[in-house]
């Protein structure tokens, strides 16, 4: 009879995501990464500016980032950028030059 081989299991689903633990963004309104409908102009680029503050702060940021465009991210707030910088950056082909 054959030895039985043992299989090596993936890690589990929360060690992907422990990161999350730590994000700045963790406690706050998730409002403020993530756009309403409708929103243009001014009101847009104070949302904006102060969803990066936060970011800028964050011990996570570079794995939110990462996060963001393996999973291609298609809306909000991710690694202090906002869906249109990741989109261009990937129509560049330069997501891994995306400054933190």
């Amino acid at each position: 009879m054959p030895a039985l081989k043992l299989l090596t299991l993936p890690p589990a689903v929360a060690e992907s995501w422990d990161w999350q633990l730590e994000a700045a963004c963790r406690d706050r309104d998730a409002a403020l990464f993530f756009h309403p409908d409708n929103e243009r102009g001014d009101a847009r680029d104070d949302r904006i500016a102060a969803a990066k503050e936060v970011c800028r702060t964050c011990p996570v940021q570079a794995q939110c980032l990462r996060h963001a465009l393996r999973t291609r991210e298609p809306y909000g707030i991710w690694g202090g950028t906002t869906e249109d910088e990741r989109r261009a950056a990937r129509s560049r082909g330069r997501a891994g030059s995306l400054s933190l």
